[in-house]
């Protein structure tokens, strides 16, 4: 496996083929050999087994949620796990799962392929968010672990955490489900569509055939600048920049940035693409707009409702341009009409998106309370 990208004091688990297979096989159909997935873990696992917390993440994160004596850099959800936070390690065994497909230590298209001694590129397997919590529920049982406490997941990892629940309904007691979606509408699914083909059309992606020396990083910066711009939320630009100007420069040529948004932006991209593999961002965009609950009952409703969680949580943001706050009011309404314990968490971030990496305040209250009730 390709370990350009790995995060260090990470766990790697080596998936069992599936029975009467070889290998690993995806929702789609395809079979997938030498499965690795990493993953990191918090806390202590309890005698019966029964205190354990997974955590999918989102599309670019690692499964560094958060600090720990192995490696002590913060995390992307540091403000929410640790001794006496919302998700205290103190009383639950928390593991955060690297998902199929991503470059952070799991198998993805920026691995080795065993079996040809070449990087996977696009001969990797079409991949689904099914994929994902397979492949997060086989790392489990590679622990010995066969049922959790709660699934949670934010963006990608919370439509990740239902597709756990529909696969594997008698492996949870709880769920929890943040700024995510039964299925990606045609705003998401055009803005991904977009971001996919501005990596495809620099001329270095080479149809997927790339070194990371030559990668397509002009591509992956504007499709990164083109995310960020819709993680966040206009009255947030507004706050943090208005029309604020970058200090001036003798040797500024025309064109060049003039605005402190514009710094932001390719700052932040110029960060991504050194940190991410842009067929990976390909696969795992993808897989988002081809998730859909209703592939599992017909109707979205449906599928729901063979969720059978004993208590659910569903968290949405008023400001939320990705996944508007109506797709998590289709959740709970979801949940309501098959007679579910479901709470739903409407809050007034203006972060956007990603305020449940950056909103503490209001985050923590609803996490606390749900693990408290």
């Amino acid at each position: 496996m390709s370990n350009e990208f790995l995060t260090k004091g990470v766990n790697i688990a080596k998936l069992p083929s599936d029975y009467g297979s070889t290998g690993f096989k995806m929702f789609k159909g395809s079979t997938l050999n030498n499965v690795e997935i990493a993953y990191e873990t918090w806390g202590e696992l309890s005698i019966n087994k029964d205190n354990v917390i997974l955590l999918f993440t989102g599309l670019s994160p690692s499964s560094h949620a958060a600090s720990s004596d192995i490696n002590q850099d913060e995390g992307w959800w540091e403000y929410m796990i640790g001794p006496n936070k919302p998700i205290d390690t103190k009383k639950y065994f928390i593991v955060c799962i690297n998902s199929l497909g991503s470059c952070f230590g799991s198998t993805s298209p920026a691995s080795l392929n065993k079996t040809t001694n070449k990087v996977y590129g696009l001969s990797f397997p079409e991949l689904s968010i099914e994929d994902i919590a397979k492949a997060g529920h086989d790392t489990l049982l590679t622990l010995g672990i066969d049922h959790v406490h709660t699934v949670i997941g934010p963006s990608m990892g919370g439509m990740t955490a239902l597709a756990y629940a529909l696969l594997y309904p008698k492996s949870l007691s709880n769920l929890i489900v943040i700024s995510a979606a039964a299925r990606a509408l045609p705003f998401t699914i055009s803005i991904r569509s977009l971001q996919r083909e501005l990596i495809r059309s620099d001329p270095l992606w080479n149809q997927g055939d790339y070194s990371k020396q030559s990668a397509p990083l002009n591509g992956m910066k504007l499709a990164r600048k083109l995310g960020l711009m819709s993680y966040r939320a206009a009255n947030e630009w507004r706050e943090r920049f208005n029309r604020a100007r970058v200090p001036k420069n003798e040797t500024k040529k025309m064109f060049d940035i003039e605005f402190e948004v514009e710094n932001y932006l390719n700052h932040n991209s110029e960060k991504f693409v050194s940190m991410f593999d842009p067929n990976c961002y390909l696969y795992l965009s993808r897989a988002m707009d081809l998730f859909d609950v209703a592939e599992h009952g017909g109707t979205v409703n449906a599928g729901l409702a063979k969720i059978h969680t004993k208590k659910n949580l569903i968290v949405g943001v008023k400001s939320d341009i990705l996944f508007p706050i109506d797709q998590q009011t289709e959740l709970f309404e979801g949940f309501m009409k098959a007679k579910k314990n479901v709470q739903f968490e409407k809050l007034d971030s203006i972060q956007g998106h990603d305020s449940f990496l950056v909103d503490e305040s209001n985050f923590s209250r609803v996490m606390y309370k749900f693990f408290k009730d």
